[in-house]
């Protein structure tokens, strides 16, 4: 089985980055413009899992739906996670200077350029799907509904200012901690599974077990970062280990400790691998849920 999800990853990846370079393929007389171009897909291309856009791919596929029509969600949703970690990245938020072990957006260019590749990589994706010929005007609208309400003030976005305002408090507790985490991870996963579902015109009933599976690998994929945080290196992470701690971030391991807390992601992946026995056909993501609780970065 490992060869066959090996193949099977490499082929989405495959298919990811030779769609997420078509759509930034675009070239102007202006040299200023290909330069913010240029920084998009510097970003865009410095490598990662790539998990919500195969997470949309896969759960496509699961609810009979073709490759063409996850295209432009895939896509979209992979913009707006690169998006959130180039501006995660710059001073006035984590000040990393480097990410997947390249220097950050802001180092490689400029603050104001990674300002405004991020910028132009918010907006982007909702023209992708707009014009996604293959899919039909109702499920465009979803889908820009559903991108749009995961990124925005009740999705990514909203857990990001929760947890700046944390790194201020010394009264964090865990329920403070999921409710924050559900929505600066756990938004962009839960929509990338039900974008899935939506191209593929799935009914409702199916959209709301891919979600609920979606709820529980969000916050495991969570749990697990911040373990990493304390127990990987640099060079294994591609970027620097202990900045929580050095931020005041309140995680799951300051909660609960190290045991505890991957004993909650082990419970956490368990439920969500329950959940796939109501996908035909799911061997693939069952093995990349378990692999996301094994990883090492």
């Amino acid at each position: 089985m490992e060869k066959i999800f090996d193949d099977i990853m490499s082929d989405y990846v495959t298919t990811i980055e030779n769609n997420l370079k078509h759509y930034t393929n675009a070239k102007v007389d202006n040299k200023a413009q290909n330069m913010l171009t240029e920084a998009m897909r510097y970003s865009l291309e410095a490598g990662g899992k790539r998990i919500r856009p195969v997470l949309v791919m896969e759960f496509c596929r699961l609810c009979g739906g073709k490759a063409a029509s996850a295209a432009a969600p895939a896509a979209a949703i992979e913009m707006i996670h690169t998006f959130s970690l180039i501006h995660d990245d710059l001073p006035a938020m984590d000040d990393d200077d480097f990410r997947r072990g390249k220097p950050s957006c802001h180092k490689a260019y400029t603050e104001a350029m990674a300002i405004l590749a991020g910028d132009a990589l918010a907006v982007l994706p909702f023209q992708i799907i707009a014009d996604a010929s293959e899919l039909d005007e109702k499920t465009r609208i979803r889908l820009i509904s559903e991108l749009a309400s995961a990124t925005a003030v009740n999705g990514m976005i909203g857990g990001q200012v929760i947890d700046i305002d944390n790194e201020s408090r010394n009264d964090v507790d865990e329920k403070n901690l999921r409710y924050m985490y559900s929505l600066k991870t756990g938004a962009l996963i839960r929509a990338a599974c039900r974008m899935g579902c939506i191209a593929a015109g799935a009914d409702e009933a199916l959209i709301d077990k891919a979600d609920r599976y979606a709820s529980k690998l969000g916050l495991a994929f969570q749990i697990i970062d911040d373990i990493l945080d304390v127990t990987s290196t640099t060079e294994e992470l591609g970027k620097m280990v202990g900045s929580d701690d050095k931020k005041n971030k309140t995680t799951f391991v300051k909660v609960m400790g190290v045991e505890k807390a991957r004993n909650e992601a082990d419970k956490l992946t368990k439920e969500a691998l329950g959940i796939l026995d109501d996908f035909s056909g799911s061997d693939f993501l069952m093995a990349l849920t378990a692999e996301l609780l094994d990883r090492r970065k």
